[in-house]
């Protein structure tokens, strides 16, 4: 799988992408991140890619030629087939869903914009889709498209084995049940007994009660499946 990112910060995902799973990911050639960088296109002297809005108002916006220009070349003849996708706060909500769906994909691209937005011609025109990571503002969209990437590629059959992605929160539609390993007793705090015991029957259904206790207390928005209401 293949993501594309354009952003004037290239150099703010060497550490995201640069250790751990995603760079294994990469050393595997199960995945392939392409980082292009917006300033390559962008107008004069100092490659501005940011103008003042028309209308007045404070800061400044990003400027459509530029954006433009980046993602038609790097895209090239794929534009018409890649999701473009905008990290912006007033989009579509990101979730383990879209990941999933996402994941199919031979390829991405992900936009990631600066100062006050970029030109709505670039959202009406060449933008597919508009994704946030949570209702909150960032300075950028650098690091949301960091964690899109992270969440998708551990999706990409290879990059983690299977059985741990279906033990996972949100997989099955419930948080995750707790998980304890040695010391047995750590200060005087003990593992629970049925974690103990080897029954594997016994600690499906405790882990499962677990799960569902502990999403029924922070989410539970997420028990609306009759599938666990019951």
């Amino acid at each position: 799988m293949r993501f594309d990112i354009f952003t004037i910060f290239p150099g703010m995902f060497g550490g995201p992408f640069g250790e751990s799973i995603i760079k294994r990911a990469i050393e595997r050639e199960l995945l392939q991140i392409e980082l292009h960088d917006i300033r390559d296109h962008g107008v004069g002297r100092h490659r501005a890619v940011d103008d003042t809005p028309y209308g007045g108002g404070a800061g400044m916006v990003m400027a459509a030629p530029p954006l433009f220009a980046s993602v038609e070349t790097a895209l090239g003849e794929s534009l018409a087939d890649t999701p473009v996708i905008f990290m912006s706060p007033s989009g579509e909500q990101f979730n383990q869903q879209i990941a999933r769906e996402l994941s199919t994909l031979p390829r991405i691209a992900l936009v990631c914009g600066r100062y006050e937005g970029v030109d709505q011609r670039v959202r009406d025109h060449l933008i597919t889709r508009e994704l946030s990571i949570g209702d909150y503002v960032l300075t950028g969209g650098e690091l949301a498209a960091a964690v899109i990437v992270d969440v998708i590629a551990r999706l990409i059959p290879g990059v983690i084995e299977a059985e741990s992605l279906e033990e996972e929160s949100f997989s099955a539609g419930l948080l995750e049940y707790p998980h304890y390993t040695r010391p047995a007793n750590f200060r005087g705090w003990e593992v629970p007994p049925v974690l103990l015991s080897g029954h594997h029957a016994e600690i499906k259904r405790w882990r499962h009660e677990q799960a569902l206790a502990l999403t029924r207390e922070r989410r539970p928005d997420l028990l609306n499946d009759d599938e666990h209401n019951g």
